[in-house]
């Protein structure tokens, strides 16, 4: 009977420890049986995730959907794009509904631990501002006191706004929205006076409209948003596939291997960091479940993360943003990658 038991106890332990060791790699093994990412996108916001009139998408944090696609799968279009509001973004990912969250989405503590989410890493430093019509004559935010405002709930938009009203003794009436769309439909209908949200999204609304010269961002920037890509917490094979693929991007632009000559620098490169980072020495992918060149697929999808910046949302773009905060950490700003090594 003692044996019995005994065995019947150790067979057990060996089944959960299988079935720990499985959870671990569960993302990954669906998205290789699938043979297609489910990514969690904005349902339109221009240079970040929208698409165009054929269904095709694209914009900066498209590219990073494609980025571990091809990290993954070794090809950068297989990626089903699921759009998400500000309320359903985090459902949808904590549901299973997509494998990773790329949608301009804030880091915040309460999102990390109470949601169980885990953000792996920063792609773009950004803060709150207001967009108001030139013509209301204002200048700075602190001349909207009793302004009406259009504010997407869901968002960590919501308390950033009301804090700085009240720190500045103003009051305001909130117009909630669902989703940018809506946004720019009621601001554009005169059901606010200011349009508050993200400084790099009112940059790609402004964008969109058919007189952006008539539309201004006020100077106050009020709060800090690192917007981050997410994946659900517990997975921790997937959250570093997906961290060390955005590490990849801001590494390759940090070491000057671009889109154009990746392939050249796989064969000659004399820099021992590039050569791992390319998969020439030292298999790194065979520690995440994938392929030698996982990297070089990477990069290879849509440029490193200079170039993703530039083509997406940079200054010769109609969003218009300069590097800033998020120029490499060699040029004063804040995108850093750790050692491949």
């Amino acid at each position: 009977m003692y044996k019995s038991v005994l065995f019947g106890s150790v067979t057990a332990l060996a089944l959960a420890a299988s079935g720990a060791m499985a959870a671990e790699g569960d993302t990954l093994k669906e998205v290789k049986a699938r043979g297609v990412l489910n990514c969690g996108v904005n349902t339109g916001l221009i240079g970040f995730a929208a698409p165009d009139a054929n269904g095709n998408w694209s914009g900066f944090d498209v590219a990073f959907c494609k980025a571990v696609a091809a990290a993954v799968l070794g090809d950068a279009t297989k990626v089903k794009y699921v759009p998400t509001t500000g309320q359903t973004r985090f459902t949808a990912l904590s549901s299973g509904e997509v494998d990773l969250l790329a949608r301009n989405s804030t880091v915040t503590f309460q999102r990390d631990t109470d949601l169980k989410l885990d953000f792996i890493g920063v792609n773009y430093y950004d803060g709150q501002g207001f967009m108001v019509r030139k013509d209301l004559g204002v200048s700075s935010a602190k001349d909207l006191g009793g302004a009406t405002v259009c504010i997407q709930t869901g968002t960590t938009t919501e308390l950033n706004l009301a804090d700085y009203f009240k720190s500045n003794n103003m009051e305001y009436q909130p117009v909630n929205i669902d989703s940018n769309a809506e946004g720019e439909q009621q601001y554009m209908a005169g059901a606010c006076d200011a349009y508050t949200t993200d400084a790099s999204g009112l940059a790609a609304t402004r964008a969109s409209f058919a007189d952006p010269e008539n539309h201004i961002i006020l100077p106050e920037i009020i709060s800090k948003e690192p917007l981050g890509p997410a994946v659900r917490h517990g997975d921790n094979n997937w959250g570093d596939i997906a961290r060390w693929t955005l590490y990849a991007l801001v590494a390759a632009e940090e070491y000057g291997v671009t889109s154009a000559n990746i392939d050249e620098l796989a064969k000659s490169s004399q820099n021992p960091e590039v050569q791992r980072l390319l998969g020439t020495t030292d298999d790194l992918g065979k520690m995440l479940g994938l392929d030698a060149n996982w990297a070089l697929n990477a990069i290879k999808a849509s440029g490193n993360y200079g170039e993703i910046f530039a083509a997406t949302i940079g200054e010769q773009t109609p969003i218009g943003l300069a590097r800033g905060l998020n120029a490499q950490w060699t040029q004063g700003g804040l995108m850093y990658a750790m050692p491949f090594r």
